[in-house]
């Protein structure tokens, strides 16, 4: 084995395990294409998808999610997740799979789902663009982190799956625990919110819960309010919004 060659597979086998690279990623190693392909077929490399590849071993959750945000516009971590994440949900019961949002129509790739359990909901909840979505950074502000909606930000997520995908009491219950919400940020994401329903749940829950917000927000003049009266059938029963 020739010098450059050892020197091609160290930086290969330097590369964290279960962490998914792109072939531009391993072209900034020296690596082309056509040897990616060898690594592959040798063992070396882990094949997940078209020019997606990794270092043999489990998948980590957070530099798949990283790889598939790349790949999937306005992907991120949202909802129940994101509200687990941030230490709002640990009194509700455990919720295994991973909530995901985003822009794309596609299904999650093979490569994903089959390490991670996981939902995907193509939504567009708020005047914004797939670029510069509000209210959704870097877990923990960390550049390794995968993007994650602030908790203002999932809330209403949650509340836009109230239906057939989220029960109530259970919104209700997260709800319950959501005093440390901060009223400028969930107040600048209602008035970008594009759902009736999911403005009149959070303005509803947070005057019946008594949050401190309540007040201002119910005060506040938000497009998405309506007129009239919302009406749906919950398999908890009928819910009304006037």
């Amino acid at each position: 084995m020739d010098t450059k060659t050892r020197s091609l597979l160290n930086s290969v086998a330097a590369l964290p395990a279960g962490h998914p690279v792109t072939l531009a990623d391993l072209r900034a190693l020296g690596v082309s294409d056509d040897l990616a392909g060898y690594y592959a077929r040798a063992g070396w490399l882990t094949r997940l998808a078209q020019g997606l590849y990794a270092r043999p071993g489990p998948l980590d959750l957070y530099a798949s999610l990283k790889a598939l945000q790349r790949r999937t516009a306005g992907c991120h971590v949202g909802g129940r997740t994101a509200l687990s994440w941030h230490g709002l949900e640990h009194f509700v019961r455990t919720q295994s799979a991973l909530s995901l949002f985003g822009w794309a129509s596609a299904p999650l790739p093979g490569w994903f789902t089959q390490a991670f359990a996981a939902t995907y909901r193509r939504k567009r909840l708020f005047v914004e663009s797939a670029e510069a979505q509000l209210a959704v950074r870097a877990f923990a502000n960390a550049a390794s982190g995968p993007l994650v909606s602030d908790p203002e930000r999932a809330v209403l997520e949650m509340l836009s799956e109230v239906g057939p995908r989220q029960s109530l009491s259970e919104a209700r219950a997260i709800m319950e625990g959501a005093y440390s919400l901060r009223e400028d940020v969930l107040h600048g994401l209602l008035a970008q919110c594009t759902s009736v329903k999911t403005v009149r749940l959070c303005l509803w829950l947070s005057t019946d819960l008594g949050l401190p917000f309540a007040q201002a927000l119910s005060s506040a003049d938000l497009p998405a309010t309506g007129s009239g009266t919302w009406v749906s059938k919950l398999p908890e029963g009928w819910l009304v919004l006037k």
